[in-house]
């Protein structure tokens, strides 16, 4: 019932491995994204819980997004190449450990890890497995009602509550600031959180002259290389035709930026077939967990605009700009309808 109540894929993921971890009184049970980048697999913890406890992901270098080699974990490597339902191994300190890889369409994209589990005999198998089959049809319905059908990637409606995540996370985050300093001492300043539009340059020309269906791979190929580019952290959507939206979470400004244009020239630099090279715009702008989200997607669609008037294939910050006069701040509108 509990499993099932939920709405939101995180709060499904943090039912399902609280139920496993209390099931099998594991030491600590965790969320794996499998994730494929070119011929290599990487696998990232997405939620760790311990202890009852929702333990926090740690900031993730702009360099390294992509997590651990697969090769680190052998065990599961062998048992998703044979394509097992249930895989034993232990870990580095000799931890004995439990892999659950949700199998979709014979592909993995998550994989529940149960640590060190106390409790582990047939009865417990059963249970488990069946915990599985729900979770695993849950999960399809909420991938199949908040997703794009051919890019995989968020949808527009799920923007809203998304957008309303982070404001939430940036406020706490300002009242933090706020508070006295003998109250936040150990507090250390969190990061600002982002958004991006980036747009496909020169679309309709692939289109008209190669056709929808080439058009079709070239969206896909763009959601896979966005899929690879950020965290599991980070928010993707696809707002229709060549239009996408990033929801980039706790990073500093350099980081921000190094993360957004790494992304356009890995764009750049992949051979689409029959197209060749295609390369993307992408402008962003800071959230302010004050400003209307009108005001902040608007300043992300200015930088774009800015990118793409100015020779395409860049990415453009809205402050930076506004500080080179190349744009001018204008006064938010509060009373502006977004969604």
């Amino acid at each position: 019932m509990e499993i099932t109540g939920h709405r939101d894929h995180d709060l499904l993921n943090i039912s399902v491995i609280s139920a496993l971890c209390e099931l099998t009184r594991a030491e600590y049970a965790r969320v794996l994204d499998i994730t494929t980048v070119g011929k290599q697999t990487f696998v990232q913890s997405q939620i760790t819980i311990k202890n009852g406890k929702v333990l926090e992901v740690a900031d993730i270098s702009a360099i390294n997004l992509a997590g651990d080699l697969i090769a680190k974990y052998p065990n599961l490597e062998d048992g998703i190449t044979k394509h097992q339902n249930l895989i034993e191994g232990l870990s580095e300190d000799g931890k004995r450990l439990i892999w659950l890889p949700i199998w979709t369409n014979e592909k993995v994209n998550t994989c529940l890890e149960i640590a060190n589990p106390e409790s582990y005999n047939e009865n417990t198998s059963q249970v488990m497995e069946g915990i599985l089959i729900v979770y695993r049809n849950f999960q399809n319905l909420l991938d199949y009602s908040e997703r794009d059908s051919l890019t995989g990637l968020l949808n527009r409606k799920t923007f809203d509550d998304n957008f309303s995540k982070i404001l939430r996370v940036s406020s706490q985050q300002k009242n933090t600031e706020t508070e006295p300093e003998q109250d936040r001492r150990s507090v250390e300043p969190e990061k600002p959180h982002w958004l991006a539009v980036l747009d496909i340059d020169h679309f309709k020309r692939v289109n008209d002259q190669f056709g929808h269906l080439y058009g079709d791979e070239v969206l896909i190929l763009i959601a896979n290389l966005l899929r690879s580019s950020f965290r599991p952290t980070d928010r993707l959507f696809r707002f229709g035709g060549e239009e996408f939206v990033i929801l980039l979470r706790a990073t500093a400004q350099d980081d921000a930026h190094h993360i957004f244009d790494r992304f356009r020239e890995n764009v750049e630099q992949y051979p689409f077939p029959q197209v060749g090279q295609v390369t993307v715009s992408v402008g962003f702008a800071r959230i302010d967990p004050f400003e209307p989200a009108v005001a902040i997607m608007g300043r992300a669609d200015q930088a774009l605009y800015f990118a793409k008037s100015n020779g395409r294939n860049r990415t453009c910050y809205y402050d930076s700009l506004v500080d080179s006069g190349d744009l001018h701040a204008e006064k938010s509108n509060d009373t502006a309808e977004f969604f």
